[in-house]
This record gives C-alpha cells, structure tokens and sequence, in this order.
C-alpha cells in the first residue's frame, strides 16, 4: 500500500492492530524496501504492537524525492512519524542515519532504535567510500556495481534461499541513475565535521546503538566512547557476523524494541 504525508508518497507495510497502545516505524538500509523487515514484523513479542515499515523514496524503484539531503529524508520521515503517531523509530543502515538526524534536529523527541549506523564516513566500509566517490568520474557504473556487491552480500547472509532472492530483488529495482544522487548526498551526510556521536547524546532521545561485531560497518573509538558514556544512549553489539540486522537478528532485535517502548524509569 502507500501513504501520503507532505507531498511525499510512501511505500509501506502496515501490520499490528491500528488501536494498539504502542506503534513503531520502520526505515530500511539504502537500495531496500520496506521488506526488510519481514521477519522482525513477525517476531511474536511485538504481535501487540503497530508495525509500520517504509521504503525510502527513491530506493527498491520507488518515486525519487526532490532533495536527496539525509535531512530532507528525516523531515519526511519526521512527518510521517507525527502523522502515524509513533512511539518508536527504528532505523537500519541508511536508514538509521535518517533516525538519528529526525532526532538531531529536534523534529523526533522519542525513542530511537538504530540497527548497523554509520555516524561518519569512517564507519562505512573503505570500499563502499572508493565507490561512491568513483561516480564522480565513472557516473553509473560504480552504482551499478554497488548492486551487484549488495547483492552477493544476500547470497551470504543466513537466511533461506527464497529470501536470499527477495533481497535480490529488491536491490535489482534500483535505478543506478537514481542511486548515483542518493549516495552522493549519503557521502556529502557522512562526511560533515560535527562530533556525530555527542549531537546524539545532546538530542536527548533514547537511543539503542546496536552492531554485530562484524559485516554492519562500526563505530569510531571516540564515537563509542561518547555514546558508552551518555545515560541515555545503550550501545550494544551482538556476537557473530552479520550483514542484515532485522533479518538476521530479528528476534534480538524485537526484544530491543520492547525496551525502546517501554516507559523510561
């Protein structure tokens, strides 16, 4: 089904009873869609509660927005979390990082649950860097590329095959075209010089910080030692590796959401 919310038409999938006392809202990594989070929708100890998962404009083949700025996307989302009425964010990947700067600017207050984050470019993978700043000069191709790389990345990660090729699927959608602005913007995003860690420590907001020790990018020494030492801010990093967190670890996951839910002591 979509959704629209301030000019911006949303691809979502909504489940949970539509009275339920509890909501959330779900946004997917770059290049995916609101599938993503099939299995962690499923997860029984959230049965209770509203799922809203959305594919990011312009990704999985879904209608470009006008500005590509991570902040505009936040604004969007800030939108849509408003309207739905949301007790939760939950963010994966790019995802996250649209989470984490709905909260920075002020436009989210509550609790946020961000899944694989990059706060700077050096949490992102070197090669994922090479890439984006390649289509400078390459234009297409090196998205082109990205595809083909996320997509060997599904052919790894521990799920069915029939899933495996759903991910594949969706990130076959994408228009490299399309995909060169986003992850020009993502990049130009990740590079600003603005203590990214204490900005989310500042926002105020609940914030769960979860990795896996390996495959969902990192943090920096300093970024984890700012959020380590902020109250209200829990850094956790699952054992293993893993490249798709809410796939993966869904039921890890849901039981983070549960804490992200309930009322703060």
């Amino acid at each position: 089904m979509t959704v629209r919310a301030d000019a911006c038409t949303w691809d979502v999938i909504d489940e949970g009873p539509r009275d339920a006392a509890q909501s959330m809202l779900l946004l997917p990594g770059g290049m995916c869609s609101a599938g993503m989070f099939t299995e962690l929708m499923a997860e029984p100890v959230l049965s209770r509660t509203r799922r809203v998962a959305v594919t990011l404009p312009g990704h999985a083949g879904t209608e470009p927005p006008g500005d590509f700025s991570t902040e505009e996307y936040a604004r969007l989302a800030s939108d849509l979390a408003s309207k739905l009425a949301v007790g939760v964010v939950v963010g994966f990947s790019m995802g996250a990082m649209v989470a984490y700067e709905m909260a920075v600017s002020g436009a989210y207050k509550g609790p946020l649950v961000l899944l694989g984050s990059s706060l700077s470019s050096a949490d992102e993978p070197a090669l994922f860097r090479i890439i984006i700043r390649l289509g400078s000069v390459l234009g297409t191709l090196p998205a082109a590329l990205l595809k083909k790389a996320a997509a060997a990345l599904a052919g790894q990660a521990k799920i069915s095959a029939d899933r495996q090729g759903e991910l594949k699927a969706d990130f076959a959608r994408n228009d490299p075209r399309v995909m060169r602005q986003w992850l020009r913007s993502y990049m130009r995003w990740l590079r600003r010089d603005d203590n990214p860690a204490q900005r989310l420590c500042d926002a105020g907001n609940r914030a769960w910080v979860v990795h896996s020790e390996k495959g969902d990018g990192a943090l920096t020494r300093h970024e984890r030692a700012v959020l380590e030492a902020c109250d209200h801010v829990k850094v956790i990093t699952l054992p293993g590796r893993t490249f798709f967190l809410p796939i993966e670890e869904s039921a890890a996951i849901a039981r983070v959401i549960t804490e992200a839910l309930a009322p703060a002591h």
